[in-house]
Protein backbone atom coordinates (compact mmCIF):
# COMPACT_ATOMS: atom_id res chain seq x y z
CA UNK A 1 0.00 0.00 0.00
CA UNK A 2 0.98 3.63 -0.44
CA UNK A 3 2.14 5.65 2.52
CA UNK A 4 -0.10 8.51 3.60
CA UNK A 5 1.03 11.77 2.00
CA UNK A 6 1.36 15.01 3.96
CA UNK A 7 -1.20 17.55 2.91
CA UNK A 8 0.10 21.03 2.26
CA UNK A 9 -2.11 23.14 4.47
CA UNK A 10 -1.86 26.52 6.09
CA UNK A 11 0.20 26.38 9.28
CA UNK A 12 -1.68 27.50 12.38
CA UNK A 13 0.85 29.46 14.45
CA UNK A 14 1.75 33.14 14.09
CA UNK A 15 5.35 34.18 14.48
CA UNK A 16 6.24 36.38 17.47
CA UNK A 17 4.58 39.84 17.38
CA UNK A 18 7.96 41.51 17.95
CA UNK A 19 8.84 40.50 14.41
CA UNK A 20 6.96 43.52 13.08
CA UNK A 21 9.51 45.84 14.70
CA UNK A 22 12.33 43.58 13.46
CA UNK A 23 10.99 43.71 9.90
CA UNK A 24 10.53 47.49 10.15
CA UNK A 25 14.16 47.81 11.29
CA UNK A 26 15.26 45.74 8.28
CA UNK A 27 13.27 47.98 5.94
CA UNK A 28 14.77 51.08 7.56
CA UNK A 29 18.30 49.74 7.13
CA UNK A 30 17.71 48.78 3.49
CA UNK A 31 16.07 52.08 2.60
CA UNK A 32 18.43 54.39 4.54
CA UNK A 33 21.46 53.92 2.27
CA UNK A 34 19.81 55.06 -0.96
CA UNK A 35 18.04 57.89 0.89
CA UNK A 36 21.33 59.22 2.26
CA UNK A 37 22.99 58.83 -1.16
CA UNK A 38 20.17 60.76 -2.84
CA UNK A 39 20.31 63.52 -0.24
CA UNK A 40 24.09 63.90 -0.60
CA UNK A 41 23.83 63.80 -4.39
CA UNK A 42 21.14 66.51 -4.26
CA UNK A 43 23.54 68.79 -2.41
CA UNK A 44 26.32 68.33 -4.97
CA UNK A 45 24.52 67.59 -8.22
CA UNK A 46 21.48 69.78 -8.12
CA UNK A 47 18.11 70.38 -6.60
CA UNK A 48 16.26 68.08 -9.02
CA UNK A 49 17.59 65.15 -6.95
CA UNK A 50 15.73 66.55 -3.94
CA UNK A 51 12.53 65.37 -5.61
CA UNK A 52 14.00 61.86 -5.95
CA UNK A 53 15.04 61.92 -2.29
CA UNK A 54 11.55 63.03 -1.22
CA UNK A 55 9.98 60.28 -3.33
CA UNK A 56 12.34 57.70 -1.81
CA UNK A 57 11.52 58.98 1.69
CA UNK A 58 7.79 58.60 0.95
CA UNK A 59 8.39 55.09 -0.35
CA UNK A 60 10.35 54.34 2.83
CA UNK A 61 7.43 55.43 5.01
CA UNK A 62 5.01 53.26 3.01
CA UNK A 63 7.39 50.28 3.28
CA UNK A 64 7.91 50.83 7.02
CA UNK A 65 4.15 50.63 7.53
CA UNK A 66 3.19 48.08 4.88
CA UNK A 67 5.95 45.46 4.84
CA UNK A 68 5.62 44.37 8.49
CA UNK A 69 1.82 44.16 8.19
CA UNK A 70 1.89 42.10 5.01
CA UNK A 71 4.63 39.79 6.30
CA UNK A 72 2.69 39.32 9.56
CA UNK A 73 -0.37 38.28 7.56
CA UNK A 74 1.63 35.72 5.54
CA UNK A 75 4.18 34.20 7.94
CA UNK A 76 2.94 31.13 9.78
CA UNK A 77 4.46 27.97 11.17
CA UNK A 78 3.47 24.76 12.89
CA UNK A 79 5.28 21.71 14.22
CA UNK A 80 3.39 18.47 14.74
CA UNK A 81 4.63 15.03 15.78
CA UNK A 82 5.03 14.08 12.10
CA UNK A 83 5.95 17.25 10.20
CA UNK A 84 6.98 20.86 10.30
CA UNK A 85 5.00 23.38 8.27
CA UNK A 86 5.98 26.88 7.26
CA UNK A 87 4.60 29.65 5.10
CA UNK A 88 6.70 32.72 4.42
CA UNK A 89 7.63 35.28 1.83
CA UNK A 90 6.72 38.78 0.84
CA UNK A 91 6.78 38.89 -2.94
CA UNK A 92 7.22 35.14 -3.48
CA UNK A 93 5.14 33.24 -0.98
CA UNK A 94 6.46 29.82 -0.08
CA UNK A 95 4.61 26.98 1.67
CA UNK A 96 6.64 24.03 2.95
CA UNK A 97 5.82 20.79 4.72
CA UNK A 98 8.73 18.62 5.81
CA UNK A 99 8.13 15.18 7.30
CA UNK A 100 10.19 14.68 10.45
CA UNK A 101 11.36 11.38 8.99
CA UNK A 102 13.35 13.46 6.46
CA UNK A 103 14.98 15.80 8.99
CA UNK A 104 18.76 15.76 9.00
CA UNK A 105 19.58 18.69 11.29
CA UNK A 106 17.71 21.23 13.37
CA UNK A 107 19.49 24.51 14.17
CA UNK A 108 18.72 27.84 15.75
CA UNK A 109 20.27 31.02 14.35
CA UNK A 110 20.15 34.62 15.56
CA UNK A 111 21.51 37.65 13.77
CA UNK A 112 22.34 40.92 15.54
CA UNK A 113 18.91 42.45 14.86
CA UNK A 114 17.13 39.28 15.93
CA UNK A 115 19.07 39.28 19.21
CA UNK A 116 18.10 42.92 19.75
CA UNK A 117 14.41 42.02 19.43
CA UNK A 118 14.65 38.69 21.33
CA UNK A 119 13.94 36.61 18.23
CA UNK A 120 15.50 33.57 16.55
CA UNK A 121 15.21 31.45 13.42
CA UNK A 122 14.85 27.68 13.30
CA UNK A 123 16.53 26.00 10.34
CA UNK A 124 15.37 22.45 9.62
CA UNK A 125 17.60 20.76 7.06
CA UNK A 126 16.03 17.89 5.16
CA UNK A 127 16.92 15.70 2.22
CA UNK A 128 14.87 18.01 -0.01
CA UNK A 129 16.35 19.60 -3.09
CA UNK A 130 14.46 22.79 -2.12
CA UNK A 131 16.80 23.26 0.83
CA UNK A 132 16.13 23.87 4.49
CA UNK A 133 12.82 24.86 6.02
CA UNK A 134 13.26 28.17 7.86
CA UNK A 135 10.96 29.58 10.48
CA UNK A 136 12.05 33.12 11.26
CA UNK A 137 10.83 35.53 13.90
CA UNK A 138 10.18 33.12 16.75
CA UNK A 139 10.70 34.03 20.39
CA UNK A 140 14.29 32.99 21.18
CA UNK A 141 13.28 30.76 24.11
CA UNK A 142 10.51 29.11 22.09
CA UNK A 143 12.95 28.52 19.22
CA UNK A 144 15.35 26.78 21.59
CA UNK A 145 12.54 24.58 22.91
CA UNK A 146 11.42 23.80 19.35
CA UNK A 147 14.94 22.79 18.33
CA UNK A 148 15.10 20.36 21.25
CA UNK A 149 11.59 19.01 20.57
CA UNK A 150 12.09 18.60 16.81
CA UNK A 151 15.47 16.94 17.33
CA UNK A 152 13.96 14.40 19.73
CA UNK A 153 10.96 13.75 17.46
CA UNK A 154 13.17 13.28 14.41
CA UNK A 155 15.45 10.97 16.40
CA UNK A 156 12.49 8.85 17.51
CA UNK A 157 11.09 8.58 13.98
CA UNK A 158 12.49 5.27 12.84
CA UNK A 159 10.67 5.13 9.48
CA UNK A 160 12.66 4.84 6.29
CA UNK A 161 12.98 8.34 4.83
CA UNK A 162 13.87 7.25 1.33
Amino acid sequence: MYETQLALRPPREHVDPRCRRWWAAQVALWMAGPLIALAVAAVFLGPWLVLAAVAWAALTVVALIGVPRVRWAIHRWEATDVAIYSRSGLFWEEWRAAPLSRVQTVDRTRGPLQRRFGLATIVVTTASSKGAVRISALDADLAEEMVDRLTLLAEDDQRDAT
